[in-house]
């Protein structure tokens, strides 16, 4: 399987270097390269990658602008985002998975880690640690204290809504299972229930949920 991937950065330096990596992949192909949001989102309409790695900073329309832009296009629905920043603990983090990131990479990332990355998401797996979703979400959570609940969670069951307080902790399905004492088919299970139940774009999405509807702490 060939993953078409994007690259939008207003640095001509990462552009390259990004897409030097992407072409070194036989798995991997370059769908092109934006230097700005409004670029991002003519890009992704037109070349329809599978990943597009964009830059949270950008001119003309920032990084969560584009980004919010191509998650309310249904037809852009399979595109999946990552947003790169160059802090880990960077202001907008959190507000990029609330609008619809399927996670986000430090620009200092290791070639293969990064590489990975590109990969899980394509695979539509989760690409959040769980070291750095308990610390950076935790983090910007913690500024806002007024919980939001979403509207259909009533509709998870008590498993359902188990589990989705355990994604919000940053567990794998594995651990879930594992926690739980179930199968990983079960686990998964529970997961894309939950996913559809809340009308979850990705994984990152059910994470924010966790944390807004006061299931995680």
């Amino acid at each position: 399987m060939t993953v078409s991937v994007a690259v939008a950065d207003d640095q001509a330096l990462v552009r390259m270097g990004l897409r030097v990596l992407i072409e070194s992949e036989d798995d991997l192909v370059l769908a092109g390269e934006a230097e700005n949001g409004q670029e991002a989102v003519d890009l992704v309409r037109r070349a329809r990658p599978d990943v597009i790695l964009m830059d949270i900073r950008m001119p003309r329309l920032d990084g969560i602008a584009a980004l919010r832009v191509i998650v309310a296009d249904p037809t852009l629905a399979g595109v999946r985002v990552i947003m790169l920043t160059t802090f880990e603990l960077d202001e907008y983090v959190f507000e990029a998975l609330q609008a619809g990131a399927a996670g986000f990479l430090i620009k200092d990332t290791e070639p293969a880690d990064m590489l990975r990355a590109i990969r899980l998401v394509a695979a539509g797996e989760s690409l959040l640690s769980p070291s750095v979703t308990r610390r950076v979400i935790e983090s910007f959570a913690s500024r806002s204290p007024i919980l939001k609940k979403h509207p259909q969670l009533s509709e998870l069951t008590d498993r359902e809504r188990e589990v989705l307080a355990l994604i919000g902790e940053g567990l794998s399905n594995d651990e879930i299972a594992q926690r739980l004492v179930v199968s990983r088919a079960t686990a998964r299970t529970h997961v894309s229930r939950a996913m559809i139940k809340l009308q979850a774009r990705d994984r990152a999405q059910l994470v924010v949920i966790a944390y807004q509807s006061g299931l995680v702490r």
